[in-house]
């Protein structure tokens, strides 16, 4: 039986197999609000047969968006506006669905990556951002405004808010983005955090903050329904954010019953110096699961049936997230399960798609596997 394609399980939420799509932004929302386009790409993915879909990053707030053109959940309008795509993905898939939540903090305001990505200013349509410190992404930048005591209880009403209406719209699970130099990621870093008060300077006051938003997203969220949290395990800077402090916020965080951590890296600094190549964050991963005993969830240029299957046998990780190489392949899952011997769900129009020899690929029709 290939080991990619057992079961999981989160509390209450049952993954069919071990993977998982990716949050990956698309930076065509409408004032928060998805478009087609969402249903159009949600709709696709949530038919891959992969195990769990993870919506991309939806802001907490409209200053939280990374660029004008983020999802987000932060009203009535931006709810309502959600709830067709979740339907849509609820009638027609056998997946899970979870939402990935955040604040982009200091690298908000920003234009889509296709336009050169750029901070925008307030006459180009960008807005006044927020951090821990007043301390630009990069230099040049307009300097975000430090957050003070009245600053940090509005992002946790936010983040609570979010999260009552997220349960509101029945998606299975959240995962709190704390990755890719996004805001909480910018209060666990030294290299973006240089408070002296309660929220800075040790690793205990840096990791305050991001604790006490997955506490109070924790207590507002149904109990039998999992939260993850994303983390980038260093910051590939010297100084910086590393994997023993990763693990640190790894062990505090299964006190507090996080269900999985998703592991990446980088994003703080643009100074960062990544060294990439296939798999090459899955040493974080399974140093993080083996730490801190919590699920990991592994990401980063793992593309291969053959090298996700060896991933999860080996034990280095529990799930694996696909993004590019789901892009690219929007049936990546079941093409790995037909090269495995596995099988998934598809919905009933698809069933004749097998090719001769690989009829037992859906575990729904008549003459497939159960």
């Amino acid at each position: 039986m290939s080991a990619l394609f057992s079961p999981f399980q989160f509390r209450d939420l049952a993954i069919s197999n071990r993977v998982a799509v990716s949050p990956m932004c698309q930076y065509v929302a409408i004032d928060g609000k998805p478009t087609s386009w969402h249903l159009i790409h949600l709709g696709g993915l949530a038919l891959s047969g992969s195990g769990m879909l993870i919506m991309e990053a939806t802001a907490v707030t409209p200053e939280g968006r990374i660029t004008p053109g983020d999802l987000g959940l932060w009203d009535d309008d931006t709810e309502a506006a959600l709830k067709p795509v979740v339907a849509a993905v609820r009638e027609h898939a056998d997946i899970a669905l979870v939402m990935q939540i955040g604040h982009a903090g200091r690298k908000a305001s920003s234009d889509t990556p296709w336009n050169g990505g750029q901070m925008l200013s307030e006459e180009q349509g960008g807005w006044q951002t927020l951090a821990p410190s007043a301390l630009p992404q990069k230099e040049g930048e307009i300097l975000p405004q430090a957050l003070d005591a009245a600053g940090l209880q509005r992002l946790r009403d936010a983040f609570v808010d979010t999260a009552r209406r997220a349960a509101r719209l029945g998606v299975d699970g959240l995962e709190l983005h704390a990755a890719h130099g996004y805001l909480l990621h910018q209060f666990l870093s030294p290299i973006a955090n240089v408070r002296n008060d309660e929220y800075g300077g040790s690793l205990e006051n840096r990791m305050r903050f991001p604790l006490e938003i997955f506490d109070a997203v924790r207590a507002v969220f149904p109990a039998g329904k999992p939260i993850g949290v994303k983390v980038s395990a260093t910051d590939w800077m010297n100084d910086g954010w590393d994997l023993e402090q990763t693990i640190a916020f790894a062990q505090a965080l299964k006190e507090r019953g996080a269900d999985w951590i998703s592991v990446s890296s980088g994003g703080i600094s643009p100074l960062q110096k990544i060294t990439v190549g296939p798999g090459y964050q899955i040493p974080f991963a399974q140093a993080i699961k083996q730490a801190a005993g919590l699920p990991v969830i592994a990401v980063g240029l793992i593309t291969e049936a053959r090298q996700a299957e060896e991933i999860i046998a080996s034990g280095q990780a529990d799930m694996v997230a696909l993004a590019r190489a789901m892009l690219y392949d929007p049936r990546w899952t079941w093409h790995a399960a037909a090269e495995l011997g596995a099988s998934v769900h598809a919905p009933a129009p698809y069933w004749r798609a097998p090719p001769r020899g690989k009829e037992a690929l859906f575990k729904d029709t008549a003459y497939g596997a159960r």
